[in-house]
């Protein structure tokens, strides 16, 4: 009987969610399985990967085989890293310790990365929403400014005519100064 890795796929429509189990390989996607390892969920950014390492570890050593995209996630915590040590170790190349030791190293190192993803992602998308307040700020300022001359007091009109008033008078006398003299 061949064992398979595999994700099983549940949650509901354009929402996938999947569990990570080890079944037999003639066995249907959603069927039947040996056992849940964990679950994936790819809609977070970075996607969530949980499952039990020691039980995958002993699977995998059992010679369990993982699918590509379980091989993937596998990798990325560790475990086909911590195979190869382990056979290492069978062979004598090197101790236990000193594998255990690569192993931890390894993942405090990656655990550093994926914190520093983390964080990055969370530092743009503050970056992005101050940007978006600002231009947003800019646009009601803008926006108060054109209201504010539109709505402008009518004293202004009033004082143009005022003068104009004044004016008209003066002109008045200026052009009869000009017909008695013409």
């Amino acid at each position: 009987m061949a064992v398979k890795i595999r994700l099983a796929r549940r949650g509901r429509k354009k929402a996938a969610m999947y569990d990570i189990v080890v079944a037999d390989s003639r066995s249907p996607r959603d069927g039947r399985f040996i056992e849940k390892l964990g679950t994936y969920n790819p809609l977070t950014n970075p996607a969530s990967i949980n499952f039990n390492l020691d039980k995958a570890f002993d699977w995998v050593m059992k010679g369990a085989e993982p699918t590509d995209t379980v091989r993937a996630m596998l990798s990325y915590r560790g475990i086909l890293y911590k195979k190869h040590l382990q056979i290492g170790v069978n062979k004598g190349a090197l101790t236990q310790e000193a594998a255990d030791a690569k192993f931890e190293e390894w993942t405090a190192n990656k655990e550093a990365k994926i914190t520093g993803k983390k964080e990055s992602l969370s530092q743009k998308k503050a970056d992005a929403k101050k940007a978006a307040l600002a231009a947003e700020a800019k646009v009601n300022a803008d926006r108060a400014a054109a209201i504010a001359k539109k709505n402008a007091p009518a004293p202004v009109a009033e004082a143009t005519t005022e003068e104009a008033g004044e004016e008209t008078p003066a002109a008045t006398e200026g052009e009869a100064t000009e017909e008695t003299e013409a």
